[in-house]
This record gives structure tokens, C-alpha cells and sequence, in this order.
């Protein structure tokens, strides 16, 4: 007998098949298609399973849409409904699942007609959760489910939104249950909202080890797992570790995890495979398709609404150069959070290399598309050593070639890209200079005309996810938060063109970069 797990993971709610680029973008990837996959090989297979691994509902404009205006649509509910219709057997939480806080998320998943698994995480009271685990048996085979999230979590998100929560290692909680399952059911399969932090084949680590990933110790520590879905990283992953079959799907629904398991006839695995199916051909199921027509479209004629009038040019096309020297969209954004915070210093990322920036008649297209995560704002008082700190963290986003050219390190590619997780800063003057070792290429760190020394203090505007210190960057922490602003920063950028309906773009000259 052949068992299918099949799964998706990090969808971030890009259910149709565009990046919403424009009105008329189409790009091979989306949950339709997904689902479109799921279906048939469920039409091919003795036993399928199908799991949804977390990070759903948040990261794209349709889901921006959908929870902007939940006091006056229903379309938040569809998310819920989708996953109904495609039939999940379980599903697990992701780390951005708690971006819009747990109310947010308790309406949407509230007519589920599948149980959420998290043996590691738990809220008395809370009207998310179902269970640490699912045994569910199909054609005389019981395969126990065991759902696990990232412990990192408190590291990203906004107190408030996990207010309650309690967060344990996936690897101590899967010490404790999967021994368990092991007595209860013929197979054990893991479902973590985590990625793998370690080679594969060699076992050597590949990341920082800080407990945001604990796939590979999953396996290394904890016998009797049959099988292990992965997600977070956004990797396409299929292959075996330590003799166990291990999936990551990808972003954006552009693959289907599938592992298969063939049993014996005594119910042993005589032989795995792990593959990822993609999605790029599948045709989208019709009937979905026309019932979310409407939030589609809605979302559509939301984007296109004009804003105001771009006096310059906000457009990016070279990103490495942008996060280099600065550049006129990112001036914008830490402006606009300066002026929300009464601040004289703030940092932002470019978040991604997809981000264009503005066109010169701005719409919300433009905006969402830009600042595509729904961060709020913290305000900091921080030492001038602090603030060297969290600069070295940034200026290790680079690494000098031999041929003299600049490029991006290694370690914000590979296993996952993190160019979130490089700031530029307005409001100060400062040097890198790469042709010093990481941790020494801060100079020339300047604040309204005076040197900053490890003495001054400094009031610095971040997103609360910097502001707890995500991305690495322990000089920045809850405790140091002196004032915050609940308005999204997409909200505040939206506002601030609506307020200025033409804007004269700045080109900033403080940040300077040595190679030679």
C-alpha cells in the first residue's frame, strides 16, 4: 500500500496566480493551483493526507485586503472556507499567522472543519488550538500527526498579538509526544512550521543554531518519526535525513510537498520517497475561482486607487545599489516613520528584490507592493554602541569580491534569503568599509554634525520586528521600547501621499561605502 502526505506550506495568501504587480500579472504559482495538484493526486493514490503547514493567511494584497476591511466584508472568511473545500487533514500555525493578531486569526479559522495541531506552543482559553496531535486512520493504516511551530516567535512578533502564549523547542515536544505516537499509531509524521538548519548529508550547521529551525535536531534526536514536512525557509526541499523522508514546499504555493510511503504487508515502510510536485501547468478550479471572484477583484479596484504625484523618480531598479547608497524610495518610507514618531532617526529594509518601488502617479498598488508586511512601529532609546552594533549587523550584509565588485554574504542567501534583514538608516551620516572584517567597518558614525560616541543616547525608530530584536539583532529588545504606533507603516505611507498629493522625491547622500 503507498501512503501520500501531501502538503503546502508558506502561501502567505497568494491564492490566485499573480504577484498583483499589476492588474493583469500572471506568475505559475498560487493556492489554486496548489489545490488543482492536490486534487489529482489524490484521484491517483490509495491513501492521501493532505497537510497545511502554516504561514497562510498574511503576505499578500488579497490578504491585506481581506483584513483591512473584515468590519465591512466577509472576505477574511474565505481563507477559512478554501482550505474547507480542498479537505485538509490537519493543519499547523506559522510564525506570521499571529501578524494580525490572535482575534484576526480566531475569525478566520472559526468554521474549520479540520483540527490545528501545536504540541509546542499553547494559550489557556485560546479558540485556535485543537490538539498536540491527530491520529486519523484511512483504509486500515492509523498515521499520527504531531503539529509543531517555531519557538522563535516571541523574537518577531508584537507582544501584544502573543500576549498569553507560551512557546517550548520543537525538539523538546517532540521528545515528549512522539514516543507516544509510536504506541498509538502504525506511522508518525511530523508537521513543523520550522525549517532545517544543518546540511542534509553532512550534518554541519548552515545557520546561526538559535532555535528558529529545528528540523535536522528533530530528526538527529528523536527516533520514530516516519516522515517530516518542513516550511518557514521558503526552500524547495525534497530528500531524505538520517533515513527520513523530508519535504519544504517552497513560497507561494509553487510546489506541492509530496512524500510517499510504501508499506508492506506487515505494515512496515519498505521503501520512501520524497518529491516536490509543481504547480506551474495545474489549471485553477473553476467553482473556487468564481466564488472568490468578487474579493479579487475588489482587491483589484483597491490597488489601482491613485495616491498622489512623484515629483523625481522613486523607481528601483538596481536593489544592491539601493541598500549601497541609499535611495529615494527608502528615504520615503523612514521619513514618513520619523514624522509618525517624532523621531530624528529611523531604519527600514528593502524587503525583497521583487519591491519596485513608486511610479510617478503613486497608487496603493505601488505602496502594498513596496512595504509588503503589515509592520508597526517602536521607538527605542538606544546607546551609540547599541547603534554601532545593529550598523555592523548591516554592514555584514556585504562581502567585498576579489575582483574588487560588492556583493550580497553568503549568509543572507543561503539556506534562506534575508534581505529583510538589512537596514538603511536616515538621520545619521555613517561609513562602512568593507575592505575591514565583519564587526569592524563602522566609521564616521555622525548625528546632526556631532560624533556619536558609545556614551550618547539616541532616540531610533524600527519596525517592531527589529525592535525585539528579529533578524538578528540583540541590541535592539522589548525592554528598550520607549513609545510604539499601532498604524501599519503601509497605512501611515498611504496617508502621508493622501495628505501630499505631490511629493518631490529626495535623494539621500549619508551612507557611504568604502571598497578600496
Amino acid at each position: 500500500m503507498k501512503i501520500q502526505i501531501l502538503s503546502t506550506s508558506d502561501v502567505h495568501g497568494f491564492v490566485f496566480p499573480t504577484n498583483f504587480s499589476t492588474r493583469n500579472d500572471y506568475h505559475p504559482w498560487g493556492y489554486l493551483k496548489a489545490a488543482q495538484v492536490i486534487k489529482e493526486q489524490r484521484a491517483a493514490a490509495d491513501v492521501t493526507f493532505y497537510i497545511e503547514n502554516g504561514d497562510f493567511l498574511e503576505g499578500s494584497p488579497m490578504a491585506a485586503f481581506a483584513h483591512q476591511t473584515m468590519q465591512h466584508h466577509a472576505y477574511f472568511k474565505e481563507f477559512g472556507e478554501l482550505l474547507n473545500k480542498f479537505q485538509v487533514d490537519c493543519g499547523v500555525l506559522g510564525n506570521h499567522e499571529f501578524n494580525y493578531g490572535e482575534d484576526y486569526l480566531t475569525k478566520v479559522l472559526a468554521d474549520r472543519n479540520y483540527p490545528i495541531l501545536g504540541a509546542n506552543l499553547d494559550k489557556e482559553g485560546n479558540q485556535i488550538l485543537d490538539a498536540p496531535y491527530q491520529i486519523i486512520t484511512k483504509k486500515g493504516v492509523s498515521v499520527a500527526f504531531l503539529g509543531l511551530t517555531t519557538q522563535y516567535i516571541p523574537h518577531w512578533e508584537q507582544p501584544k498579538n502573543i500576549k498569553g502564549w507560551h512557546f517550548e523547542a520543537a525538539v523538546t515536544a517532540a521528545k515528549k509526544w512522539v514516543p507516544f505516537l509510536q504506541t498509538q499509531a502504525d506511522l508518525v509524521v511530523v508537521a513543523y512550521h520550522g525549517g532545517i538548519e544543518c546540511d542534509p548529508v553532512t550534518g554541519a550547521a548552515t545557520e546561526p543554531q538559535t532555535g528558529e529551525n529545528e528540523g535536522y535536531r528533530l530528526l538527529a534526536e528523536v527516533p520514530g518519526i516516519d516522515a517530516l514536512v518542513t516550511g518557514h525557509q521558503h526552500r524547495q526541499l525534497a530528500t531524505h535525513i538520517l533515513g527520513v523522508p523530508v519535504t519544504q514546499p517552497g513560497y507561494r504555493g509553487e510546489r506541492v510537498g509530496c512524500i510517499t510511503l510504501d508499506l508492506d504487508e506487515g505494515g512496515r515502510i519498505a521503501h520512501s520517497q520524497a518529491q516536490l510536485l509543481s504547480t506551474a501547468t495545474a489549471a485553477l478550479d473553476a467553482e473556487t475561482t468564481t466564488a472568490l471572484r468578487s474579493w479579487y477583484c475588489a482587491t483589484q479596484d483597491w490597488l489601482d486607487q491613485p495616491l498622489a504625484k512623484i515629483e523625481g523618480n522613486m523607481r528601483l531598479k538596481d536593489h544592491l545599489q539601493a541598500r549601497l547608497a541609499g535611495h529615494p524610495y527608502l528615504e520615503f518610507v523612514n521619513q514618513v516613520q520619523m514624522e509618525a514618531t517624532g523621531t530624528k532617526i529611523a531604519a527600514t529594509a528593502l524587503f525583497s528584490d521583487e519591491v519596485q518601488g513608486f511610479n510617478n502617479l503613486v497608487t496603493i498598488r505601488d505602496v502594498i507592493n513596496s512595504y509588503i508586511f503589515p509592520n508597526t512601529l517602536v521607538v527605542e532609546e538606544v546607546s551609540g554602541e547599541e547603534l554601532t552594533q545593529a550598523l555592523e549587523r548591516c554592514a555584514a550584509f556585504f562581502e567585498l569580491r576579489n575582483d574588487g565588485s560588492v556583493g550580497i554574504a553568503a549568509n543572507f542567501l543561503e539556506p534562506k534569503q534575508q534581505l529583510f534583514n538589512y537596514d538603511y538608516y536616515s538621520g545619521i551620516d555613517y561609513t562602512f568599509d568593507l575592505t575591514q572584517p565583519v564587526g569592524k567597518r563602522v566609521k564616521n558614525l555622525v548625528f546632526h554634525g556631532k560624533k556619536v560616541n558609545k556614551e550618547t543616547r539616541l532616540k531610533v525608530t524600527l519596525n517592531q520586528y527589529r525592535g525585539v530584536g528579529g533578524g538578528d539583532y540583540p541590541m535592539f529588545a522589548a525592554n528598550k521600547i520607549i513609545a510604539s504606533d499601532e498604524r501599519e507603516v503601509a497605512q501611515l505611507l498611504i496617508a502621508y501621499l493622501q495628505r501630499h498629493p505631490k511629493y518631490i522625491a529626495v535623494t539621500p547622500h549619508n551612507l557611504h561605502v568604502i571598497t578600496k
